[in-house]
C-alpha cells in the first residue's frame, strides 16, 4: 500500500526460459541481478513487491519477445509460454495477472491465441514488442488481432524493441559504442514505438475499430508532448482527414514505466486526463525504489493518486 492506496504495476517483466533461449543475445547482455529477477515469478519477486507495497504486478515477457521468433516455431512456442505463465500466476492469483505473448508472424493464429489467453487463461490483453519481420503493426494483415482485442474488450500494449537495423545503422551507429543506450532506452526505443503508434492512427485503424484500446509505456513515448504539433500539422491543406489528437486521447492509455518525471506527468494529465494514465515500473529493468522515490514527491490529489496507482488499471484491465 502507498498512502493507504493499493498499488498495481502493469509493465513488469519476466522471461520464459524456452523463449529466451531462442532469442539469446538478441538485445545485449543482462546483468545477473536482472536475470535472477526475470526468471523468478515467486518468492524473490513477491518479497520485493511486499517491500514496496505493490499489491499486484501485471506480467509480460520482456524484450526480446515473440516478434523476433522464426515463423515456423512461433505459434506452438508462444502457446507454451502463455501456458507456463498461467501456471505460475495460478500459484499467486491475487498477486499476478498477465499480458499474453502473441505469434504475430502468423496474425490469424495470434488473434486466436489472444482469444484463448483471455478466455481460457484469464489474461488481461497482450503485449507486442517492436516490429514483426520488419513490418510495423499498422499493416492490414495484423488487423485481425485488433478486431479480436476489440471484441474481447482488452488492450494491446506496444512495447519497444530494437530498432530496424537500417535505422539503427543510419541514426545511431556513430555513437552506439560510446553510448549504447542511445539506440535503446535513451532514444531508439522511443522513436520506433512512437512511430508505431502514429502509423496505427494514420492507417485508419480506429475508424474501423473505434473501441480498440492501446497502451504505450514510458509516458506515451513522447507523444503527449507532441500532440498539438502533430495534430496541427496533419490538419494543414493537402492532408487526408484524421482526428489524430482525438484518437490518441480516446483510444490510447499511457504508463509511467521507466519514466518518473513530474513535468511529464503534468503534460500527460493535461493532454490525456488522469483517466488514461496508469502506474508501471518496468521491473526489473528499473528498480522498484526509483518509482516509489518519485511517487513520494508528487503533489496531486488523493483522488488522482488513486486512479494512477490502481483505479485506472482495475477499470481498464477488469482486475
Amino acid at each position: 500500500m502507498f498512502k493507504n492506496l493499493p498499488v498495481i504495476a502493469i509493465e513488469e517483466h519476466f522471461w520464459d526460459r524456452e523463449l529466451a533461449a531462442q532469442l539469446e543475445g538478441a538485445e545485449g547482455r543482462r546483468s545477473q541481478k536482472q536475470l535472477d529477477r526475470l526468471f523468478d515469478i515467486g518468492e524473490l519477486r513477491l518479497r520485493e513487491m511486499d517491500a514496496h507495497g505493490i499489491e499486484m504486478q501485471v506480467l509480460s515477457h520482456g524484450a526480446p519477445s515473440s516478434q523476433k521468433l522464426d515463423a515456423a516455431i512461433s505459434v506452438d512456442l508462444t502457446r507454451r509460454v502463455n501456458d507456463r505463465l498461467a501456471e505460475m500466476i495460478a500459484k499467486h492469483p491475487t498477486r499476478f495477472a498477465a499480458f499474453a505473448n502473441l505469434p504475430t508472424a502468423h496474425p490469424e493464429a495470434a488473434a486466436r491465441e489472444l482469444e484463448r489467453a483471455v478466455k481460457d487463461l484469464g489474461f488481461k490483453g497482450a503485449m507486442i514488442h517492436g516490429l514483426t519481420n520488419g513490418l510495423f503493426h499498422d499493416d492490414k494483415r495484423f488487423w485481425c488481432i485488433y478486431e479480436m482485442a476489440e471484441t474481447l474488450d482488452v488492450p494491446i500494449y506496444f512495447h519497444p524493441s530494437f530498432p530496424n537495423a537500417n535505422v539503427a545503422a543510419a541514426y545511431y551507429e556513430d555513437y552506439a559504442a560510446q553510448y549504447p543506450q542511445v539506440i535503446r532506452a535513451a532514444w531508439g526505443y522511443t522513436i520506433e514505438t512512437a512511430t508505431q503508434a502514429i502509423r496505427l492512427i494514420l492507417s485508419g485503424l480506429f475508424e474501423t475499430h473505434s473501441k480498440l484500446k492501446i497502451i504505450l509505456g514510458h509516458f506515451g513515448e513522447t507523444l503527449p508532448y507532441q500532440l498539438w504539433r502533430i495534430d496541427s500539422a496533419l490538419r494543414r491543406p493537402g492532408q487526408a482527414q484524421v482526428d489524430f489528437r482525438g484518437h490518441f486521447t480516446r483510444n490510447f492509455y499511457i504508463t509511467t514505466s521507466g519514466h518518473f518525471s513530474t513535468p511529464a506527468l503534468v503534460c500527460a494529465m493535461m493532454e490525456m486526463s488522469m483517466d488514461h494514465i496508469l502506474f508501471a515500473i518496468d521491473d526489473p529493468f528499473v528498480e522498484n525504489h526509483v518509482a516509489f522515490d518519485w511517487l513520494k514527491t508528487l503533489q496531486i490529489s488523493d483522488h488522482d493518486m488513486g486512479k494512477l496507482l490502481s483505479g485506472n488499471a482495475k477499470k481498464l484491465l477488469k482486475l
